[in-house]
């Protein structure tokens, strides 16, 4: 990949792509300056003349994640007709994301399981709330539309959906199969469904 002539934003866009496709190669934790650079086609000198440190390559990272995958849920549930439906295109939606983006969930548990909040992690923090924010909708549109049961804890709803792509994630991964999570998303959603929907 070569970007010697880029400009600034289009140099800083490049370099979050490079990390983005050298951590579904190898562990996040293991990729150096250097090995970004050199997947880039420049020198580190050249990198740190957009990005001061590491770390404020990893929070660039982690914008980039966070405004694509909402970016990318929000337009699933809008065309959606009603809250279930909703649910179920943000779960294949998120899934989705993740399997063009193999090196994106191994980043993310990477940085949430650092003991010290750095800027990288608060980033992570922060999508995840205003995830949980969009889920919380959903659901309690789901509730007032007679869709999901009024009993139902919207918290808990919200912790489960959450839970069932982070449990699809961490089996692709140690499967080393990253299509598992596409092939068993939708029984694990409808599962979901049938346990959250109102009887008929």
């Amino acid at each position: 990949m070569q970007t010697r002539y880029m400009p600034a934003d289009d140099r800083r866009a490049v370099t979050v792509e490079a990390v983005v496709a050298l951590a579904a190669q190898q562990n996040p934790g293991d990729i150096t300056t250097a090995a970004i650079a050199a997947h880039m086609g420049v020198t580190q000198g050249a990198l740190f003349r957009h990005f001061p440190t590491k770390e404020a390559i990893l929070e660039a990272v982690m914008d980039w994640v966070a405004d694509r995958l909402l970016a990318r849920i929000d337009k699933a549930s809008h065309g959606a007709p009603t809250p279930l439906d909703a649910l179920e295109a943000m779960f294949m939606a998120h899934v989705g994301f993740f399997v063009e983006h193999p090196g994106v969930p191994r980043m993310l548990f990477g940085e949430l399981q650092r003991a010290e909040m750095t800027a990288p992690k608060r980033v992570a923090h922060k999508m995840l709330r205003r995830y949980r924010e969009r889920l919380v909708t959903v659901i309690e549109d789901g509730k007032s539309s007679g869709q999901l049961e009024q009993g139902n804890d919207t918290a808990a709803l919200g912790t489960l959906f959450i839970g069932m792509i982070q449990g699809l994630v961490m089996q692709s991964l140690l499967a080393g199969d990253v299509q598992l999570i596409r092939r068993e998303a939708p029984g694990v959603f409808a599962l979901f469904r049938r346990a959250v929907a109102v009887r008929p």
